[in-house]
């Protein structure tokens, strides 16, 4: 506890201790802060194995497809997934929602079995 001197009064000050739990607290609120922000407006990504199937499979996304799967993955973090199955026209996606991007694409009829997801949607 410190104590300064103003105008001929003691007045006691707050300790400096708490002052750098209060600026933790405020960096780590603006961080957490920053972090939801850049979620929420961020695209998804695609990774390099996906674009090469992609590519292998000639699957060509226009915007308004990104953007049906963008929405999609919203929802999908709305319901807390991590892992999810995209279903999407004639295409198959998996994507990790928390990193909000697609790890690989496929056509519904290569489709035979998918492990290690927790959801599944069908994009409209």
């Amino acid at each position: 506890m410190s104590f300064r001197i103003e105008h001929g009064h003691i007045i006691q000050t707050p300790n400096s201790s708490v002052k750098k739990q209060v600026n933790n607290s405020n960096l780590q609120f603006q961080r957490i802060f920053q972090e939801t922000l850049n979620r929420n407006d961020s695209n998804i990504k695609i990774s390099a194995h996906a674009e090469q199937r992609m590519q292998e499979r000639n699957i060509k996304l226009e915007e308004s497809d990104i953007n049906a799967l963008k929405d999609a993955m919203n929802d999908l973090e709305k319901k807390g997934a991590r892992e999810s199955l995209m279903l999407y026209k004639d295409m198959a996606f998996i994507a990790s929602i928390k990193n909000r991007t697609i790890i690989t694409t496929m056509n519904n009829n290569e489709m035979d079995v998918v492990t290690n997801i927790d959801s599944a949607i069908i994009v409209k």
